[in-house]
């Protein structure tokens, strides 16, 4: 699927949590942890589970840098 997002990070689920209604996915990106909240039906939809490749797409009209 084409995307026009550039920000596109590849990683792997850490650990996901599903609740009632949202799912909890933690993604390992290099070094880093990425943390992201989707609906429930979306990470089911996509069969989500630990240890899958995933890529983390960053769609912001914000991004802070905080240096120190």
């Amino acid at each position: 699927m084409a995307l026009s997002a550039r920000n596109q990070l590849p990683g792997t689920i850490q650990d996901i949590q599903v609740g009632d209604i949202m799912a909890h996915v933690v993604v390992k990106v290099g070094d880093n942890l990425i943390e992201s909240v989707i609906t429930r039906n979306s990470a089911e939809e996509l069969g989500l589970k630990k240890g899958d490749s995933v890529k983390v797409v960053v769609k912001s009209t914000e991004v802070m840098i905080q240096k120190g």
